[in-house]
């Protein structure tokens, strides 16, 4: 018997699974197993088998901010989106699974006519995930709605406050101390059902405007230096369209780098790397990855 089989159903259960097919940017090598928990209970269950058998093990939602190696990832993935995933509406309180999408949330949020979401409703993520690096788009943040995140940390579950979690830009104490984003409750404010949904067209067609998103990719790949955009100076550094292999620096949005179809993840580093070298030869100015990368190198 799988020894996964303890705690989940041999249809929660893939072996020697393609990460391809769990990431955003369509690019990995195969995951030696790949687990869809439904409840809390199993996944501690499944962390709790990985540390009894020293598997290494990853967790992942809608792995839209991951790059995953051309080798693999030797060890488990726990992946919450879709199934781990429950929406609960409280008055202006909603409280949610770390596997929720922050567009379904967003949603919710719009037909209770609670406004303060908006800017989160076109990224392509889940909130677990989203809280860990602080998510954010057009003015908006998740530190400025999230009241109490639900994590495990050492093997113990904890309710961390907003303070507690020292949400920095894309950056907090969950990404930081590597804990695992459980559950999370936002706290909205009522609002006009008319001027939520014109605020969220808004952003969906300013970013179908001027991202790619016709292309697989993990989003932004930089984080946004001080005072500065990651995007302008690779543009100024004179990159845009530039490929490495299969992938390319996006020309509607030079900070994007974008899967034209069969790029590895080899060549998406190799052209981080380069756009990085270029701007700092340039401009003396250091970028910073913002997708993880993960697996055997």
């Amino acid at each position: 018997m799988n020894i996964f089989e303890k705690v989940l159903n041999k249809e929660q259960i893939f072996i020697n699974e393609p990460m391809k097919k769990h990431t955003t940017f369509k690019i990995g090598g195969n995951a030696d197993f790949l687990l869809l928990p439904t409840t809390i209970e199993q996944i501690l269950g499944c962390i709790k088998i990985c540390k009894e058998n020293n598997i290494d093990y990853y967790i992942i939602g809608n792995g839209s901010n991951l790059l995953v190696s051309d080798k693999g990832f030797r060890g488990v993935i726990i992946k919450l989106f879709k199934n781990f995933n429950s929406i609960e509406l409280d008055k202006n309180i909603i409280k949610v699974q770390a596997g929720a999408t922050l567009s379904a949330i967003a949603k919710k949020a719009y037909d209770n006519s609670l406004e303060g979401f908006e800017f989160a409703s076109g990224i392509p993520g889940t909130i677990g995930g989203g809280i860990c690096m602080n998510a954010g788009a057009y003015g908006g943040e998740l530190k400025d709605v999230v009241k109490e995140v639900i994590v495990l940390k050492d093997d113990e579950i904890v309710v961390l406050s907003n303070k507690d979690c020292e949400f920095e830009y894309r950056n907090s104490k969950i990404l930081k101390e590597k804990l695992i984003v459980l559950e999370a409750i936002i706290e909205l404010k009522s609002g006009k059902k008319e001027d939520i949904l014109l605020k969220m067209k808004q952003n969906n067609k300013s970013r179908n405007e001027k991202q790619p998103v016709e292309y697989p990719s993990a989003g932004s790949t930089f984080k946004r230096p001080p005072n500065n955009f990651a995007g302008k100076l690779i543009m100024e550094a004179g990159l845009a369209g530039k490929s490495i292999g299969g992938a390319s620096i996006s020309k509607k949005h030079c900070g994007f780098i974008i899967n034209n179809g069969d790029a590895t993840c080899e060549d998406v580093l190799k052209l981080a790397d380069f756009a990085c070298s270029q701007v700092k030869e340039k401009f003396n100015i250091n970028l910073e990855k913002e997708i993880r990368v993960i697996g055997e190198s």
